[in-house]
């Protein structure tokens, strides 16, 4: 794809749209990772980002992608909680591990990195294709980063992405979002003149996918997609970077800053918030009733907490929602908050019974809730009384008329 392929995909949960599973109630990142490799040899030159890993306390499990002993889980339990696949070249994983296992794996809650280049196998494409489309070489003729190969524009340097001190610098195939994918988001993306194509035959026919379509790097349960595995290399950490066009040099890229803050979402060291102690009741009232009636005024409260990398801390924001809904939502509601994490709203009951998310059923009046005589009623009450007058007059006229 024209995009430079690094896209984000996350998992979310109902009450909440922005709250993200929690994996542990004390710390989301203190998880066992395992990383399938082509060869050993992508340990030493990428050793800078897995040291990053370890240094910020995960335990790294490097195994062959072809290893016969592969497994993600044992008796019913999963060993890992996060899976890197730094195999671009591997047509097919060891020990039973296939497509299917992967995505149940992610399905589960668990987070995963792939990284891909021009020899990314079909297993790999699959993988990256469950969110998007897998393309060719990213090519760009304007944003290329200038080198010792002259005429060679699939080495990007992008700066079309989070804030960071210098450009990215990416070289690798691009990678499409799918547009029914909500939960996807691009996170590296391509120039307008950028597009992906083979750099060694004639471009004959318009590219499929060119400009800022193009995904450099995508993220979904967490997951990273990234078609560039030399993002996360030494050798780019390290590079120098000077932007075509540009005359401003970096001694350095952006790369290490870049993934590792990527790095840092993925595995739930930011973005990564919990909600505890929801509560709702009547208002003017402190208990949770069994059941709301409609029309019914309701006060609703939650506290989110945010991870910081070694604590829990009030999250403050002003667009947290809460949703009240049965197969639709009914109300959605725009939180107010003490900046201290408690978040809290009012809201009517609606005017429908049934059962509604938060799981609290919504009853219709009693009979003898009502009140003795509505107004909107008296057509009623005319046409019934009026009824009976009529028949009883009927009834006179017919037995004592001669």
């Amino acid at each position: 794809m024209a995009n430079l392929s690094v896209v984000l995909i996350t998992t979310l949960i109902s009450l909440l749209p922005i709250l993200t599973h929690s994996f542990s109630p004390e710390s989301p990142t203190d998880r066992r990772i395992l990383v399938l490799l082509d060869d050993f040899a992508t340990r030493s030159s990428h050793s800078i980002f897995f040291n990053s890993l370890r240094n910020r306390g995960f335990e790294l499990d490097f195994k062959l992608a072809d290893d016969p002993k592969l497994a993600l889980h044992r008796y019913g339990q999963y060993l890992y909680d996060a899976l890197i696949l730094f195999c671009p070249a591997a047509d097919r994983l060891g020990g039973g591990l296939d497509l299917a296992a992967i995505l149940e794996f992610v399905d589960s809650g668990h987070d995963l990195i792939v990284g891909a280049d021009v020899n990314a196998s079909d297993l790999i494409r699959n993988i990256a294709a469950e969110s998007g489309d897998a393309s060719a070489v990213v090519i760009d003729h304007t944003s290329y980063a200038i080198s010792e190969t002259d005429g060679d524009h699939t080495l990007i340097a992008s700066d079309n992405f989070i804030e960071s001190d210098a450009p990215v610098l990416f070289k690798g195939i691009g990678h499409s979002l799918n547009a029914a994918n909500s939960l996807g988001l691009k996170v590296l993306s391509a120039s307008s003149a950028a597009y992906s194509a083979s750099p060694k035959s004639k471009l004959l026919s318009p590219p499929t996918l060119a400009g800022s379509a193009i995904s450099l790097a995508r993220n979904n349960a967490r997951i990273i997609i990234s078609g560039s595995l030399d993002l996360f290399s030494n050798r780019f950490f390290k590079s120098g970077v000077q932007k075509a066009g540009s005359s401003k040099k970096y001694e350095r890229s952006g790369n290490e800053q870049f993934t590792t803050e990527l790095s840092k979402w993925v595995f739930h060291e930011r973005g990564h918030l919990k909600a505890v102690n929801v509560r709702h009741h009547k208002v003017g009232e402190t208990d949770e009733p069994a059941m709301y009636r409609i029309n019914d005024d309701l006060e609703y409260a939650v506290d989110i907490y945010e991870w910081s990398g070694t604590r829990w801390e009030p999250y403050v924001a002003n667009d947290v929602q809460v949703q009240f809904y049965m197969m639709s939502p009914y109300v959605l509601k725009t939180l107010s908050t003490d900046k201290k994490g408690v978040y809290y709203t009012t809201f009517k009951v609606p005017d429908v019974y049934g059962v509604f998310q938060f799981k609290i059923p919504v009853r219709p009046f009693r009979h003898n809730e009502y009140e003795r005589f509505i107004t909107t009623a008296f057509p009623y009450y005319g046409a019934s009384f009026s009824t009976m007058a009529g028949f009883f007059i009927f009834s006179i006229v017919y037995l004592y008329n001669k």
